[in-house]
C-alpha cells in the first residue's frame, strides 16, 4: 500500500482534515492525496506558494518572518503549516520549503535542502532534509518525506500500533 493510501486512511479513521500548502513540491503532495479514492472527505484545499508574495497573500504567512531568516527556513515552514491549517480550517496542515534545483543553491542552503512542516490539531513539528538527485527527485522525495513524517506523528498521537 502507498504511503498516501495509508495517510489518507489514518486521516479519515481518526476524523482529521488536511491542507497543504507546498513551495518547491508544486502540488506533489496534494497530488498523491487527490489519487487516494475518498480522499474529498478529509482533503480541504490546497495551496502552491511559489513566491513569497504568494505565502503572504494565500495563507498569511508573515513577510517579516520570510524577511527575517529566509523563504527557506524552520521558520518559514513553521508559519506556512500554522497559516495554511487556520486558513484552511483544517486540523492538519502539510508544508514544504526549499530548494529544488539545479540553481538557488548556496553554501550555507544547498541545492535539495528542504524543510517540512507538519501541523497536528495544535502542535506543530518541522524537519530540515536534505535531498539528492536531481530536481525532480528532490521535489519527489520531499513530497513522500511530508507523508511519511504525518503518518509517524497520527501513529505516535493516536498510538495506532
Amino acid at each position: 500500500m502507498a504511503i498516501e493510501d495509508n495517510v489518507v486512511k489514518l486521516l479519515m479513521d481518526n476524523n482529521l482534515t488536511i491542507t497543504t500548502i507546498e513551495s518547491c513540491t508544486g502540488g506533489k503532495i496534494a497530488s498523491k492525496l487527490t489519487n487516494v479514492s475518498g480522499v474529498s472527505q478529509v482533503y480541504e484545499k490546497g495551496f502552491i506558494t511559489y513566491s513569497n508574495d504568494a505565502k503572504c497573500e494565500l495563507v498569511g504567512v508573515d513577510k517579516k518572518i520570510i524577511e527575517k531568516f529566509g523563504v527557506v527556513s524552520e521558520q518559514t515552514a513553521r508559519e506556512m503549516a500554522i497559516k495554511g491549517a487556520k486558513t484552511a480550517h483544517t486540523s492538519v496542515a502539510l508544508s514544504v520549503t526549499g530548494i529544488a534545483g539545479p540553481l538557488g543553491g548556496t553554501k550555507e542552503l544547498p541545492v535539495g535542502t528542504v524543510f517540512i512542516g507538519c501541523y497536528l490539531e495544535g502542535n506543530t513539528l518541522v524537519e530540515k532534509c536534505q535531498f539528492n538527485g536531481d530536481r525532480e527527485s528532490i521535489r519527489e522525495n520531499a513530497a513522500k518525506k511530508a507523508l511519511n513524517i504525518l503518518q509517524e506523528l497520527i501513529v505516535k498521537k493516536y498510538k495506532i500500533y
